[in-house]
């Protein structure tokens, strides 16, 4: 576990990285900010082509100011910012844009974790869901919804599809294969043994939905009720888990102990441990004072340090805050939930306003007003049946349902822009944005999965490493089916009545198929050795996972540059 005060440290560096980096964006943007919030409906990505093999950074930033966005994704032209902006500066541009990296990955899981997860936790028990159907739906978007909101925003634009196949199957691969060997190599010396229903039932059923997405990649595109299809596979799956739980037969289901956890309302399996609230990280940094020199307890007890921490800790958090409505005795804010109430709106109406069309400007301020009628009309109703004592006791489901639906806004916006960057670093670096989402996006993405199965594991006995195994599988089939389902569903709706054409990556068929080794080994070592956790299947599966990477390494930087690498590498 991380001690608060790192957890308070973690998140006074984000919020002095995003100052950080609004600061230099401000000073070498002002007076001109044409170009720091394009948005364009145009496919700059097509017309890019020739942008690697231009010379200099004066080249690149003329090609982009006579040219459409490269990167239509985000609010941010990225590419504009380093060429034209830090076309000197090189080294400040790269770091700034690293510290802009973190910042969205973290406002990406901290949303899901401080707000998507317990709104989600909140519904199933309004709607009361059984403990299973909890578990292997909301239990399991609250774990994916980073995966499933960057497969959705990669869909989303053109010549990005190739990201989001990229990014699901990568998630998949580093979950099965590294958290599972991690997992199963520090539990080497235990002798634990997982249940072999739940680990067949889940593998085989992962690798059916692999085969049809191999179906789909074969078949180079897909239609509505393909693509409908592909996402009820997932309705299957819960309806296989749920009949086998209620036959009560011993080693038949590997949720019930979570679900139980998870009904009790502790729902910490929905979030993200190394990620807590920064209010709470200032309150336990000032509770272990006494653990600490004189000089911190000063300081964290003067008022002046206080009030500087608090103004670093605002920018990140007051946002969404504000914007989100959050219904529980620990948070409750009748201030905050007033202003939730009146700025959602106009934070909704601003993302159905086109950015850039200037014809579009009176449809724009109807836009805004009807957002500002409705703020104000919800902020009137929450202002007069509240309480400033404690959160409301009827009528809870607007409130929860406001909850999800901005922490799913919030979660798209960082999704959004996410995507955006890792596509121009891309452009920046050289490198397929692609790879950028088998790796990077992945990784980061599968990094809460890595510390939250893998802390369960360690602690939680054998029950735990039962959940943890258990969560590396059904993580996987639920970011698959319905991350990509519904990207390809929203895709083929609005292409209707031709059908979605899909990106032809044959590395895309190579990372299914060492996947698919990965799943198979697992499988017929737990078999053969008795269900047993070691360092046997764990190094089998480390060992799949990083020669898929060295294969993905060689196709992209081509096999004569790895061997002159190795050569000089070999003379010094």
């Amino acid at each position: 576990m991380v001690s608060p005060s790192k957890r308070m440290g973690f998140t006074l560096f984000l919020n002095a990285s995003f100052l950080a980096v609004v600061f230099c964006v401000s000073l070498v943007t002002f007076p001109s900010l044409e170009h720091v919030v394009p948005r364009s409906n145009n496919s700059g990505e097509q017309n890019c082509k020739s942008f690697h093999s231009l010379g200099d950074s004066k080249a690149k930033c003329f090609y982009l100011k006579s040219n459409d966005p490269c990167v239509s994704q985000g609010y941010v032209d990225y590419l504009y910012l380093f060429y034209c902006k830090f076309g000197g500066f090189p080294l400040l541009g790269h770091t700034l844009l690293f510290l802009w990296l973190l910042v969205l990955f973290y406002l990406l899981a901290n949303t899901a974790s401080e707000y998507f997860c317990p709104s989600l936790e909140n519904l199933s028990k309004l709607l009361r869901l059984s403990p299973t159907i909890a578990g292997v739906t909301l239990l399991s978007l609250g774990n994916g919804a980073s995966d499933v909101f960057a497969t959705l925003v990669s869909f989303s634009g053109s010549g990005t599809r190739g990201i989001g196949f990229n990014t699901v199957l990568g998630g998949a691969s580093f979950v099965s294969c590294v958290v599972v060997g991690i997992v199963s190599i520090s539990l080497r010396h235990r002798g634990i043994r997982v249940k072999k229903w739940a680990l067949v039932r889940d593998v085989c059923f992962l690798l059916l939905v692999l085969l049809c997405l191999f179906t789909i990649l074969i078949t180079g595109e897909i239609n509505v009720p393909g693509a409908i299809g592909f996402c009820l596979m997932y309705v299957v799956y819960v309806v296989v888990v749920y009949v086998s739980s209620t036959r009560g037969s011993k080693g038949m289901c590997a949720y019930n102990e979570s679900d139980r956890d998870f009904s009790r309302g502790g729902g910490s399996e929905l979030g993200f441990p190394l990620l807590s609230e920064m209010e709470e990280g200032l309150e336990d940094g000032a509770q272990e004072c006494g653990m600490k020199t004189a000089r911190k307890c000063f300081c964290l007890q003067s008022s002046m340090c206080r009030m500087i921490l608090f103004v670093l800790e605002m920018p990140l958090y007051l946002p969404r805050r504000l914007t989100i409505p959050v219904v529980c005795e620990e948070r409750w804010s009748k201030l905050y939930a007033v202003c939730s109430a009146v700025l959602a709106p106009l934070l909704l109406s601003s993302l159905c306003v086109p950015y850039n069309d200037e014809n579009s400007f009176n449809s724009s301020l109807i836009v805004y007003a009807i957002g500002l009628l409705v703020g104000i009309i919800l902020g009137v109703i929450a202002f007069l049946t509240i309480n400033v004592s404690g959160p409301p006791r009827k009528c809870l489901f607007p409130w929860f349902a406001g909850g999800f639906v901005m922490s799913v806004t919030w979660s798209y916006i960082s999704a959004q822009e996410l995507v955006g960057l890792l596509v121009s670093l891309g452009y920046i670096c050289g490198v397929s944005p692609s790879i950028l989402g088998l790796t990077v996006l992945a990784w980061g993405n599968s990094l809460g999965d890595l510390v939250t199965n893998l802390t369960m594991a360690l602690n939680g006995g054998s029950q735990g490493a039962q959940i943890a195994i258990s969560g590396c599988y059904a993580g996987p089939i639920f970011n698959t089916v319905v991350g990509l389902g519904l990207s390809l569903v929203s895709s083929s709706w609005s292409e209707y009545p031709s059908s979605v054409v899909i990106p032809r990556d044959p590395y895309l068929w190579e990372t299914l198929a060492l996947l698919a080794i990965g799943l198979v080994w697992a499988l017929l070592v737990l078999i053969r050795r008795d269900m047993k956790l070691d360092a046997l299947l764990g190094g089998g599966l480390l060992a799949i996972y990083f020669i898929s990477l060295f294969l993905r390494l060689i196709q992209t930087l081509g096999s004569f540059q790895i061997q002159d690498i190795m050569i000089s590498f070999f003379k010094r």
